[in-house]
């Protein structure tokens, strides 16, 4: 494992890494000064194949983004043959734990496979309580509580459609939507609390059957590529 600071990095390879995750793309967007906020409570960490990025059981303060390489993710820490899914370059990772104020509920390891994996690690603790603007703008906090909402949403989608006649298979379409005026702190503490109930229930199928599995994901992935 190495940490590398990102003044190290070169600027134009930094923001090639960070195009491919949308929360980082939308807020350099809207705004350059919360994107270098961010990069100020982050660290870029490398992984050689078999390193431990997170150890089940571990606090979940920290939310993580895969820039580069592959990620092997495993329900039991011992890590004996239960490999239950693989992240990719551009997805977030550790939400569920920080979201929840739980421990990790997951080992992940930098894949066997990869020459080399890199990790953006964010100090969630900058983002501060919920209601708070600064550092950490409502526009910034609204742009990460909608990427986690969709995300979790799509993410029991694809249970649902593998699990039809399951009894959780209709539960996260009942957790209704915002439908109120936009970019406000009524927006925003619907989305969070959106966005919490929706991780309960991924927590309750990840029980059910293991986490999705990693054929599953693949799929998905491939439709909100298509989709996006």
């Amino acid at each position: 494992m190495e940490t590398k600071p990102l003044h190290k990095i070169p600027s134009d390879t930094l923001e090639h890494l960070l195009s491919g995750i949308p929360f980082f793309k939308v807020v350099r967007q809207q705004d350059l000064r919360q994107f270098e906020l961010l990069l100020q409570a982050s660290r870029v960490v490398s992984y050689l194949p078999g390193e431990v990025v997170l150890q089940k059981g571990d606090p979940g303060n920290w939310l993580y983004f895969l820039l580069k390489g592959k990620l092997a993710v495993y329900v039991d820490k011992a890590l004996r043959g239960d490999l239950v899914n693989y992240v990719t370059p551009g997805e977030v990772f550790g939400d569920l734990a920080q979201l929840m104020g739980q421990a990790r509920t997951a080992t992940v390891i930098a894949d066997p496979g990869a020459k080399e994996s890199m990790v953006l690690a964010l100090d969630f603790n900058v983002f501060g309580p919920l209601n708070s603007v600064s550092p950490i703008s409502r526009q910034t906090k609204l742009a990460y509580y909608r990427n986690t909402a969709h995300n979790l949403r799509w993410k029991l989608e694809v249970y649902r459609s593998q699990h039809l006649q399951h009894e959780l298979a209709n539960k996260h379409r009942q957790i209704k939507l915002y439908v109120g005026p936009k970019d406000t702190s009524e927006e925003l503490a619907s989305l969070y609390q959106q966005s919490q109930a929706l991780a309960l229930l991924l927590l309750e199928w990840n029980r059910e059957f293991g986490v999705l599995s990693a054929d599953t994901l693949d799929q998905s992935n491939s439709l909100s590529e298509r989709e996006s």
